[in-house]
């Protein structure tokens, strides 16, 4: 599944830098239906993650992921058969809505084979994601340079192969064991027997469903706040840096490779402080520390002079990736610590509408903050203080009467036992 996250990564990294440029250049749509193409695609793919999550709790999570591979890999190809707008249209909202189910289906599996360690393993295939994505976009960018039809033709297929690789390599990976799928009754086994018997049948319990679950919906609302730093890093530093500040727009780029960078070395070294529900909610508190920080300098670089525009950005990119790296760390162990364990799918499902809400709303709310000026960036780190306390709250309570259902199961088992 490494292999899996690598080539995949590789391969959008070769396209995401070339997509829009392929849209008007290749495609030759105009500007405006380029944003309206990728906007309502992206909206879209918003319902690929629940829609994931639910598939996975009914079958098998890597024939589902295959499905979704082998789905990107024909949606792309057929952008290659038309210049028409609506069909381009369709075929990007297929492409979004099977690459958001992927995501979630990725973090089941994880969460399914690694078990304990599942917070390190999501950080490790987080790391080789990056790298992933530094090298395909290095390569893309080498394409970029020759600028012909058929260089950015190239890349599109080189992301199309890379998911059918994907979808090859997933067809040698076993499938993890899946708690909503386990047949109930309490079962037996003869000595140096591998099969048992169910000795009682009962009734089956409905599967917990996240719609009606009021505390973990308010937990994937805050969600969607925190990854604001996706935002900030890809959108808002880049346009910041060309219209407020004296920094050289080739800074730009710079501060990307010092965000993969960062992740690359210090995902999986900080991902032990996460390895609880309790320790990955004490990581919202410094979450919130480098959020803060990283605003504050983007309001100092806009103070005037190169050297000082330079160092505070520099600033800015290393605490947001810090902010990114710790939050990255508690999203994952806390989506999985709430949810029940007979609709992990169907949770996780919900818990991916926070990133898909953040990619649609998130580049709409950091423009609107630097068009009003630098004292915005502190508005919008107060704003995350505030969700990071209602966050930690939020989950504080959850896990308590989590632990006094299972304390109050065990007293009730306890009691009925022979």
């Amino acid at each position: 599944m490494l292999w899996i996250a690598l080539i995949n990564k590789m391969g959008t990294g070769l396209w995401m830098g070339a997509a829009a440029l392929y849209f008007t250049l290749v495609a030759g749509l105009s500007v405006a239906e380029v944003g309206v193409l990728l906007g309502v695609s992206g909206a879209v793919g918003i319902a690929g993650a629940p829609l994931a999550g639910h598939l996975a709790d009914r079958f098998p999570v890597t024939r589902i992921l295959i499905g979704a591979q082998l789905q990107q890999a024909v949606a792309l190809l057929a952008l290659l058969t038309t210049d028409d707008f609506a069909l381009l249209l369709l075929y990007s909202a297929v492409n979004s809505l099977a690459d958001r189910g992927a995501n979630v289906l990725t973090k089941l599996y994880a969460a399914r084979v690694a078990g304990p360690d599942r917070t390190r393993y999501q950080a490790v295939q987080r790391t080789v994601s990056n790298a992933g994505w530094a090298v395909g976009g290095l390569a893309g960018a080498c394409a970029l340079a020759v600028g012909t039809t058929h260089a950015y033709q190239a890349l599109l297929l080189g992301n199309v192969v890379s998911f059918l690789a994907a979808a090859a390599l997933t067809l040698r990976c076993a499938e993890p064991p899946s708690p909503s799928r386990v047949v109930s009754g309490s079962m037996t086994a003869t000595p140096g027997s591998m099969t048992a018997t169910p000795e009682a049948t009962t009734a089956p319990r409905p599967a917990s469903t996240p719609w009606r679950d009021r505390s973990f919906l308010l937990f994937t609302v805050t969600e969607a706040a925190l990854f604001l730093d996706d935002a900030v890093l890809q959108v808002g530093i880049p346009l910041w840096i060309v219209h407020a500040t004296d920094a050289p727009h080739g800074l730009a780029p710079l501060l990307m490779v010092l965000n993969c960078v960062l992740v690359v070395c210090c995902q999986v070294p900080l991902s032990r402080f996460g390895s609880t529900p309790e320790r990955a909610r004490a990581l919202l508190v410094p979450l919130a520390a480098c959020f803060v920080v990283g605003c504050a300098a983007l309001t100092v670089s806009a103070l005037g002079g190169t050297g000082l525009a330079v160092a505070a950005l520099t600033v800015a990119a290393t605490a947001l990736t810090f902010a990114e790296i710790l939050h990255a760390i508690a999203s994952w162990e806390l989506s999985i610590a709430l949810a029940p364990g007979d609709a992990q799918g169907a949770y996780l499902g919900v818990h991916g509408l926070s990133s898909s809400a953040q990619r649609s709303g998130g580049p709409l709310l950091v423009t609107a903050v630097i068009a009003a000026g630098p004292l915005a960036w502190p508005v919008l780190g107060a704003g995350v203080i505030v969700t990071v306390a209602a966050q930690s709250r939020l989950v504080r309570r959850r896990l308590e009467r989590q632990r006094a259902e299972v304390s109050r199961a065990s007293d009730n088992h306890a009691v009925g036992r022979p």
